[in-house]
């Protein structure tokens, strides 16, 4: 069995590897219902036991997916984690947003981060999943690059003033074990937790082996009051498993030559220890005792079999140093940086 970590000061435990089910809702190409069954199949006889969705992925069909594979497994053996923050509607067929899903349900997004929104998010989880029981909530994609300034304050202020009551009320009548941000930027983050306390944050891209972000401000305050971090996004939108290759991508945009040649060099460090890029990027966020999980998401059983491959064994922390002179502090993200 794989090892766990806790969260924040729950009782709740995750394994070190969990996995991220958008690429089951068809994020960027289609994913037929049976390839899907048989990557999350891959994920469990890897030992992976935490599993995280969204309503957000494919619009509704990830979380049915995630919910009919879990169904078949011993309820007590697994924790699963969704989101709230968009509540789905019907619309006619054909007529969806291009939100980048392939084949999505026929389901639009509105934003609602208020106490009502967030009740009825979770209810509508449910019956997605047809499970009765969800672990963990995370608040999807609040924060200034998601919706711009002026509109995330209104978003913020709806959460501080009512939305997080709604969670703190979910978790203390044990509907649920723990509740968090999951987020693709850092400020954000510190603006909840200096508003009230949460259990965990979800943040995909901010704490990689090249993108060092949470650094300054965010890993120190979670671990001042006792805040998990689950990290995703450990690939940089794929730069960090690919190298610098053509048509690389960072933060879902096109890599800047000054992103390629640090991961370039990067590359060249993990070259010396006969290491592909992709083992220190997956293990580099384990290293601090405040991340619980690392977060990995695909459609592709081989590609998962890979990474599982690259997580074992434990690589030497005397590496890790030679990696700091390339590292970005802080980076924009990309319009479309809403993929957690």
């Amino acid at each position: 069995m794989m090892k766990t970590r806790k969260i924040g000061k729950t009782a709740l435990e995750v394994t070190e590897i969990s996995f991220g089910a958008a690429a089951l809702g068809g994020l960027y190409r289609a994913c037929p219902r049976e390839q899907a069954m048989e990557t999350l199949e891959t994920a469990w006889e890897h030992g992976i036991r935490y599993f995280d969705v969204a309503p957000w992925y494919g619009l509704g069909l990830a979380e049915r997916r995630v919910g009919d594979f879990l169904r078949g497994k011993p309820e007590n053996d697994y924790v699963l984690s969704t989101k709230v923050g968009r509540l789905l509607r019907p619309v006619p067929t054909g007529t969806v947003p291009d939100y980048s899903y392939v084949d999505p349900l026929s389901f639009d997004a509105d934003y609602d981060y208020s106490y009502d929104g967030i009740m009825r998010s979770v209810e509508f989880s449910y019956a997605r999943l047809g499970l009765n029981r969800i672990d963990i909530l995370f608040v999807h994609d609040i924060g200034a690059y998601t919706h711009g300034a002026a509109k995330n304050a209104v978003h913020l202020k709806n959460f501080l003033d009512s939305g997080i009551k709604a969670l703190e009320q979910l978790k203390s009548s044990g509907a649920i074990k723990a509740f968090g941000l999951g987020v693709n930027e850092v400020p954000v983050c510190l603006d909840v937790m200096r508003n009230g306390d949460i259990d965990v944050i979800l943040m995909a891209g901010r704490y990689t082996l090249l993108d060092r972000s949470a650094v300054a401000e965010l890993i120190p305050l979670c671990r001042e009051k006792g805040t998990s971090l689950v990290v995703g996004g450990v690939f940089n939108s794929g730069i960090l498993a690919t190298g610098p290759v053509p048509g690389s991508h960072f933060d879902y945009m096109p890599a800047t030559e000054d992103v390629l040649a640090k991961v370039g060099a990067i590359e060249e460090v993990a070259k010396r220890h006969g290491l592909p890029l992709a083992a220190p990027a997956l293990q580099f966020p384990l290293r601090d005792p405040v991340v619980s999980s690392v977060l990995i998401g695909t459609a592709k059983p081989s590609s998962l079999v890979r990474n599982m491959e690259n997580f074992e064994p434990q690589l030497p922390a005397d590496i890790y140093p030679e990696f700091e002179p390339y590292t970005l502090v802080a980076a924009p993200l990309g319009e479309e940086a809403v993929r957690v």
